[in-house]
C-alpha cells in the first residue's frame, strides 16, 4: 500500500464548517487534554480498541491509534439517509449519462431537482439502456426508472421520445428536468418537448421561486421568464447534492412501451482524425509538458489512444507542441470527459483551463505536485516506462476485441 496520504477536499472542507450537519463527527475524538491547573487529563474509556472477541484492548505502541489520527480527512462519513415514502409529486430527471456514468453536468442537473423536489418531492431518474453509475444515492436520486431493450441503444431519439411520453403519463412529474448539452440531452429536450406541446426553457443556468433565468443572445444576455415544465439547464445550474444520500428505490412503468418503425436509423460513429478537433470540443486530450523527455514516443501513444494532443505553456515555449495546442488560462479553456496529463506539474494557469474536466489523469515523477492532488487517478513513475506499457495494453486490448468478434 502506498504511505502517499490522499487529501479529501470534501472532508476537510466538513471539518472547517461548523454549521455542517456532519461537522461532528468529523472532529477527531481527544483521549487526553490538560486540565485548568495544568495536569494532562485522560480519559481512560476512549482510549483502545475492540478486539475480536468483544474485549476492549489498548495498544500501548501506538500502532493502532497513530495511522487512523493522520489520515482523520479520509474518514469515511455515513451521510443522513433522506427518505419519502409517498411522494407529492415527482420531478423527472433525462441525465445523459455518457459512457454510462452521471457527469458532472448531471450532477449539477440533480442539484437542481433537488431543489425543487424539497422535502416533499421525489426527484426520479430516467435512464436508457445499461449504466455503469453506483453512486445515484449521493447525488439526489430518490426513483431510479430504467428503460432497457436494444431499441434505445445508440441515436434513437424517436424510440426515447416515446418512452419519456409513457413516463410522463404514468407518473405526472411536475417538471421535466433534461441537460442542454450537445451529448443528446438538448435534441432530446427540444423534441421531447414537441411532442408534448410544451415551450421549454433553454440555457437555463438560475431558478428564482417561480422564476428561471436563461442565456439568450448568444450568451450575451439573460432571460427571464416563468417556470415551465420543462427544463433545460445549462452546466453548473446548480450546487450538486453533498450533504445526504437517497433510497434509490427502483420503479416499473406499469404498460409496456408501444413500438413503431422508426424514421432515423443510426448508421454508427464517423472516425475522426483526433488532430483536426478543436481543443474546446475534444472529449479526449493527452497533454504533455516538461517532464516528457520522449516526444515521439508521446506521438505514438496519442495515436494508439486516439487522442487529441495538448501541452502545457512550457512544451510550448520550448518548441515541442504548436502554440493552438496549449491548454490553461493562457491557452484554451477545455471542457474534456478524460484529460491525461504526462509530465506536467500543475501551474495554477493549467489547472484552470482543466477545470471543467471530468476525470483528470496524472503521470508524473513528483508525488506531491499540484496535478496530483487534482487527479482522480494517479500513476507515479517514469512517464516513458508507462507510455511503453500503455500502448501495449491498448494494444492487447484491441488483440483480443479482433480476436471476440472472428
Amino acid at each position: 500500500m502506498s504511505d502517499i496520504i490522499r487529501r479529501d477536499p470534501r472532508a476537510e472542507w466538513i471539518a472547517r464548517n461548523r454549521l455542517h450537519p456532519l461537522h461532528a463527527a468529523m472532529q477527531p475524538v481527544q483521549h487526553s487534554w490538560m486540565g485548568p491547573n495544568g495536569i494532562i487529563r485522560k480519559n481512560v474509556h476512549g482510549v483502545g480498541f475492540i478486539g475480536p472477541n468483544g474485549i476492549k484492548r489498548i495498544d500501548r505502541s501506538g500502532a493502532q491509534q497513530g495511522g487512523a489520527a493522520k489520515r482523520t480527512a479520509a474518514v469515511e462519513v455515513q451521510l443522513p439517509l433522506h427518505q419519502v415514502p409517498t411522494p407529492a409529486f415527482y420531478i423527472n430527471v433525462v441525465p445523459d449519462m455518457v459512457g454510462g456514468r452521471l457527469s458532472s453536468h448531471d450532477r449539477d442537473l440533480l442539484g437542481l431537482a433537488r431543489q425543487l423536489a424539497g422535502n416533499d418531492g421525489a426527484v426520479l431518474a430516467v435512464v436508457f439502456g445499461e449504466h455503469k453509475e453506483s453512486a445515484f444515492a449521493t447525488a439526489g436520486v430518490d426513483r431510479l426508472l430504467v428503460l432497457e431493450g436494444h431499441e434505445f441503444e445508440g441515436y434513437a431519439p424517436e424510440q426515447r421520445v416515446q418512452g419519456l411520453r409513457a413516463v410522463d403519463n404514468q407518473f405526472s412529474p411536475r417538471h421535466w428536468l433534461l441537460p442542454d448539452s450537445r451529448s443528446g440531452g438538448g435534441e432530446l429536450g427540444r423534441r421531447f418537448a414537441a411532442s408534448l406541446k410544451e415551450r421549454p426553457a433553454t440555457r437555463v443556468w438560475q431558478i428564482k421561486g417561480e422564476e428561471c433565468i436563461g442565456r439568450a443572445g448568444a450568451g450575451q444576455e439573460d432571460l427571464a421568464r416563468p417556470l415551465p415544465r420543462l427544463i433545460l439547464a445549462a452546466a453548473e445550474c446548480a450546487d450538486p447534492v453533498s450533504e445526504t444520500r437517497h433510497e434509490v428505490l427502483p420503479v416499473e412503468l406499469s404498460t409496456s412501451l408501444a413500438r413503431s418503425l422508426p424514421r432515423i436509423e443510426d448508421l454508427g460513429a464517423v472516425a475522426v482524425d483526433p488532430a483536426a478537433i478543436p481543443m474546446a470540443e475534444a472529449e479526449f486530450i493527452f497533454s504533455g509538458g516538461n517532464g516528457v523527455k520522449d516526444w515521439a514516443l508521446f506521438h505514438q501513444t496519442a495515436a494508439a489512444l486516439g487522442a487529441t494532443e495538448g501541452a502545457s505553456r512550457v512544451a510550448v515555449d520550448d518548441g515541442f507542441m504548436a502554440r493552438d495546442r496549449q491548454v490553461g488560462a493562457s491557452g484554451t479553456w477545455v471542457t474534456a470527459r478524460v484529460y491525461v496529463a504526462v509530465g506536467i506539474s500543475g501551474a495554477i494557469q493549467h489547472l484552470q483551463g482543466i477545470g471543467a474536466c471530468d476525470k483528470v489523469v496524472a503521470i508524473n515523477l513528483d508525488p506531491g505536485c499540484d496535478m496530483i492532488k487534482r487527479a482522480d487517478l494517479s500513476v507515479i513513475g517514469e512517464s516513458a516506462a508507462i507510455l511503453h506499457a500503455l500502448i501495449a495494453a491498448v494494444e492487447t486490448y484491441r488483440n483480443g476485441a479482433k480476436r471476440d468478434a472472428a
